[in-house]
């Protein structure tokens, strides 16, 4: 089934690009679309596919990928598919 992240569960507050909030989001790996890191609606589906693959399901997890995203990852980092490498080989350096 997955993990299910509802936006209570986020330490930070995302905008909500409500134009775009029916078009497809991130499901897996191959997906060259841009991400957009400012919109709720793209980033929760990220976190829950980045959580299945870490097999982790608690707070600090999801809040220090958070702190990841907004804080360490690079701006040249644009597709779907290069923020879900960048962020489970940056979770799984940090959960070892």
């Amino acid at each position: 089934m997955g993990i299910e992240i509802k936006p209570s569960d986020l330490f930070y507050k995302y905008p909500k690009d409500t134009s775009n909030r029916h078009e497809p989001k991130f499901i897996g790996k191959p997906d060259p679309k841009p991400f957009n890191r400012d919109d709720l609606y793209e980033v929760i589906p990220m976190f829950e596919k980045v959580m299945d693959a870490l097999g982790h399901d608690d707070a600090r997890t999801l809040h220090v990928m958070e702190e990841i995203m907004i804080r360490n990852m690079p701006g040249w980092i644009v597709s779907r598919e290069e923020v879900f490498d960048f962020l489970v080989g940056s979770m799984r350096d940090v959960l070892e």
